[in-house]
């Protein structure tokens, strides 16, 4: 991995729908217990951290008993609003055995598009921060609309990044990091090449999460434009964060463009 000697002070992790539950929309407990264990740590350490969380929608369907996953965009609103509260839920309750407090913040398109509105979601953010509280951040599905979906949360998670200035942001995902054709890892992508976005594809858990690598190197491209490098890899690796703020070879690094 390109060494980068910049000290890592802020990061931005983005967890999909299929980091918070398995393909029958059974919650992950011990993946989030983990996450609340680093997140404490790196605190600690005097490291901010901001996460962007997916999960609202196939919660909701979890409380309705569902799993199929409605089309129909009203629909999907409608889970996404049942599903949040649990997700919130979820995260207060086991962030608090680790003396976190969190904060719900749901954003859309035009908020970060909005000068006025996108300063004052960085302030808020900044806030919460300095107060020592983790930012929980979803896009606002119950307003949103299909053309204006973020896709996922990844590009989000990007565009979160870039707000606050992040020194690093970390995708997680189902697999170790980007595969090559060969379903070979590959350490560290320097450009996103033609051959690159070929190889990237949809998720294939299309009943719990949307998305998929497609969108993830979507993300890749904003934030290291932006000059933020990037990382995909393995939710289910209990040190990837660790890892990460320590320089440490994991998943598929992306170095930043020189802006």
């Amino acid at each position: 991995m390109t060494t980068i000697q910049k000290q890592v002070k802020r990061i931005v992790v983005k967890l999909g729908s299929s980091q918070i539950v398995d393909s029958k929309l059974r919650l992950k407990t011990a993946v989030i217990q983990n996450l609340a264990r680093r997140v404490a740590a790196l605190r600690k350490q005097n490291v901010d951290v901001v996460l962007v969380s997916s999960g609202a929608i196939a919660l909701g369907m979890k409380e309705l008993g569902e799993h199929k996953r409605p089309v129909e965009l009203e629909a999907l609103q409608a889970r996404a609003a049942i599903g949040q509260a649990t997700l919130m839920h979820v995260y207060s309750k086991i962030f608090k055995t680790v003396q976190l407090k969190c904060a719900q913040v749901l954003l859309t398109w035009d908020d970060l598009h909005n000068q006025a509105r996108k300063v004052n979601a960085s302030h808020t953010l900044n806030a919460l921060l300095k107060a020592g509280v983790v930012p929980i951040i979803n896009e606002n599905d119950t307003t949103s609309t299909e053309e204006i979906k973020f896709g996922d949360n990844d590009k989000l998670s990007a565009m979160v990044a870039e707000l606050l200035h992040a020194q690093r942001l970390i995708l997680l995902s189902d697999v170790e990091g980007f595969l090559n054709d060969k379903k070979e890892l590959m350490p560290e992508i320097k450009e996103i090449t033609p051959e690159i976005v070929t190889m990237s594809g949809g998720t294939l858990n299309i009943q719990v999460a949307r998305g998929g690598m497609r969108a993830k190197i979507d993300a890749v491209q904003i934030a290291t434009n932006a000059g933020i490098p990037c990382i995909i890899a393995s939710g289910s690796n209990p040190n990837v964060l660790p890892f990460v703020i320590k320089g440490e070879p994991v998943g598929t690094y992306f170095p930043a463009k020189d802006t």
